[in-house]
């Protein structure tokens, strides 16, 4: 592949992010890796990569998401795929309901639903002028099954959920919108849940949990796959059979 095809992959400063960021990198693709801040591994990438710059930007905030575009859209001059991996969270146990208060909900649907929306939305003019253009959104398992970190994480992966369709069926031919819902992955975030983690290994039929880079390798995929659209696709070991 020519290295013609350009991506932004949102929160891309570790884990899945990082990773999808890779794996376009690897396979031809230019990406903007987008971020409220950078990490070692970020800047490594970037050092090793020509091909990858870093733009900082939150996606909660409308004129951010519109900024990280029109940078890309500078330096580049088109824009075919989005990776909207951007996400926040609150590790409350889903039955202390009186720890979920209202700017815990907030925080989280800004970030998680709010901000997909705004990425989407800024992106969207610059996908549809390839003709191609593509959203993959990085939902969860937790939006499908009564599980996760908290019940509004939960809530607000559903709501990814359910936006990837919708907004497949107003966006087409041009562009398609799907969606991955990812279970355990060996990220940052799920380091210190061993407890989660020996139990998933112990009993979903993979017997184990998953790596970024599956999860990176299934986000390329679905920026390519010409005749998808409004699916949301699981990659969690088979953790849906068993929760």
């Amino acid at each position: 592949m020519e290295k013609t095809q350009v991506a932004i992959v949102t929160g891309a400063s570790s884990g899945i992010g990082l990773a999808t960021a890779q794996h376009l990198l690897d396979t031809g693709w230019r990406v903007a890796l987008s971020s409220r801040g950078e990490t070692d591994e970020l800047r490594d990438l970037l050092a090793r990569c020509p091909d990858a710059i870093h733009v900082r930007g939150d996606v909660a905030s409308e004129e951010d998401c519109r900024e990280v575009v029109s940078t890309v859209l500078d330096r580049w001059g088109r824009l075919d795929g989005l990776v909207n991996n951007a996400g926040t969270t609150a590790f409350i146990d889903h039955a202390d309901v009186h720890a979920v208060t209202g700017d815990v909900w907030r925080r989280i649907l800004d970030v998680n639903v709010v901000g997909t929306w705004q990425m989407s939305v800024a992106a969207l003019d610059a996908l549809r002028a390839t003709g191609s253009g593509a959203i993959v959104n990085v939902a969860s398992v937790a939006g499908l099954r009564p599980v996760g970190s908290s019940l509004p994480y939960a809530v607000s992966k559903a709501a990814v959920v359910h936006m990837t369709g919708l907004l497949a069926k107003v966006v087409g031919p041009e562009v398609r919108v799907n969606a991955i819902a990812p279970g355990m992955i060996e990220t940052p975030w799920t380091s210190q849940w061993s407890a989660a983690r020996e139990f998933l290994s112990a009993n979903t039929p993979l017997r184990r949990t998953g790596e970024p880079d599956e999860v990176a390798e299934l986000a390329a995929f679905l920026l390519t796959a010409g005749y998808i659209t409004g699916e949301t696709v699981s990659i969690d070991g088979g953790m849906k059979l068993i929760l």
